[in-house]
């Protein structure tokens, strides 16, 4: 013990930053650990936890849907109207908007925006402001697209005249669709409705549509998984970078095209749009994500997340085990680098279904792919690396059809865990763009964000409902 007092003191810190902060003023060295209790110190949620964590049924109910969600295997079946594709939008006026339930008024600015424009693209108001009023009006049904088996990023509008892709899950028979990226700049996912927005959204819906149905109908190899794989080891992490897997799928969509009777002009115009949009791949990789992860709905005790989405105000998940029940809180704000002239207080809140992309592993899950995101969304590659790695704190295992070369080729972490969220106090990590709160200005930023807590404690208390009563363990809800 004597010889002790004579060594160098080397302190491990559990908790409080600033206690640490004061040993290293003092001289000493000390090695942080950043922990708090679990479930924020919330004794009976504690305790619910405590009764989860190895629990069999829940054990067995995650093997099951994490299986499902390795299988899945999404294929581009096909290119079709809305209307076609999800029997909602045929039978009455109905649109579908990104993220959990909300009513018109509480909607965020570019949802909003988005919304009239789509209406007057539909021919239902022939003003943005005979728009507004039927929206708010309730004569035109307004309904999350996870609610149909659609994702859409940002404002996440589907109109039954819009095109989506349809992807579907080869293994188990579940489909997906989400719209046409748009490209950048003022477009109706950041709630523009201008003119010229229009326009381009009737050329999409007319000769981009017949063009591109005819390449979709007449791909060779649709198979989207491989493709997605080989984009992780060109830099992309298949959210917010997307210009490797674009330019594959160009690839594809190029012999395709080249073997139809369609007209060159028409074939040329559809490839210039194609090309020259490095994000246009992403919502094809939101609808593959969209059926992996459904394929892991639905299985009763499961507390892994098969859906995050925002809608510019709150944040929802749905988990495996509590079928299609929201668990929402306000949406975190982003911690992100801004285009010059914006700031914080210019930004909506966090917006869009794209946050599929990491609920099935990939987008800030898979930064350790792509070094170059920093530079969208800020940090260095070494913390792109460390974010990928944390992630594994949190979910069910690796993916190892989605490999990162950064990591020595393991899978990407995916299958996130309700319940090792809230053990641990890691929150799942978004990239995002950031959309201007005022309808129609785009996108001023991108950053990082994280799903909030609030989620996880009551989607946590109700999955342990659904578990009183069973032979195994004691749970307790809250």
């Amino acid at each position: 013990m004597k010889t002790l007092f004579d060594q160098d003191l080397k302190v491990v810190n559990v908790g409080l930053q600033s206690f640490a902060a004061n040993i290293t003023a003092a001289g000493g060295e000390v090695t942080h650990l950043s922990w708090s209790p679990p479930a924020g110190a919330d004794a009976a949620l504690g305790w619910t936890l405590a009764n989860m964590m190895g629990h069999p049924r829940v054990e067995e109910a995650n093997r099951i849907a994490y299986e499902r969600y390795l299988a899945a295997q999404p294929r581009l079946v096909d290119f079709v109207l809305a209307r076609e594709a999800i029997p909602a939008l045929a039978r009455e006026r109905r649109i579908l908007h990104s993220g959990p339930p909300i009513a018109w008024d509480d909607m965020c600015g570019p949802q909003q925006g988005a919304i009239t424009g789509a209406i007057v693209y539909e021919g239902w108001a022939s003003t943005v402001e005979g728009a507004e009023k039927m929206a708010a009006s309730g004569a035109v049904a307004l309904e999350p697209c996870h609610a149909h088996q659609a994702v859409g990023p940002m404002a996440g509008i589907i109109s039954p005249s819009m095109p989506v892709w349809v992807v579907e899950n080869t293994a188990a028979g579940n489909r997906a669709f989400c719209n046409v990226n748009e490209g950048l700049g003022k477009v109706l996912r950041f709630g523009a409705n201008s003119v010229d927005v229009l326009e381009r959204l009737r050329w999409l819906g007319s000769e981009f549509f017949t063009s591109m149905q005819a390449a979709v109908r007449g791909l060779s190899d649709p198979d989207l998984k491989p493709l997605m794989a080989q984009a992780l080891h060109m830099g992309d992490e298949l959210h917010n970078r997307n210009a490797a897997a674009s330019g594959l799928l160009f690839k594809r969509l190029t012999l395709s095209l080249l073997n139809s009777k369609l007209d060159n002009g028409m074939i040329k115009r559809t490839l210039a749009f194609v090309a020259g949009n490095d994000h246009f791949f992403l919502n094809l990789a939101m609808a593959a994500c969209k059926s992996m992860s459904d394929a892991a709905h639905g299985v009763p005790g499961s507390s892994m997340v098969t859906v995050m989405a925002r809608n510019g105000v709150n944040f929802g998940i749905r988990l495996s085990g509590t079928g299609d029940q929201w668990f929402q809180a306000p949406a975190n704000p982003v911690n992100g680098l801004y285009f010059p002239g914006y700031t914080i207080e210019d930004a909506a809140a966090d917006l869009g279904d794209s946050a599929i992309a990491e609920t099935n592993g990939l987008g800030g899950f898979a930064m350790a792919a792509s070094p170059a995101i920093v530079q969208f969304v800020g940090g260095t590659p070494a913390d792109a690396t460390a974010n990928s790695r944390r992630m594994l704190s949190i979910t069910l295992g690796n993916n190892p059809a989605f490999t990162l070369p950064a990591l020595n080729f393991g899978g990407t972490p995916a299958g996130i865990d309700a319940r090792l969220v809230i053990d641990s106090g890691i929150l799942p990590i978004i990239n995002t763009g950031i959309a201007h709160k005022k309808a129609g200005v785009g996108q001023i930023g991108a950053g990082i964000t994280t799903a909030p807590m609030e989620c996880f404690n009551p989607a946590l208390a109700a999955l342990a409902k659904t578990l009183q009563g069973s032979s195994s363990a004691p749970v307790s809800a809250v």
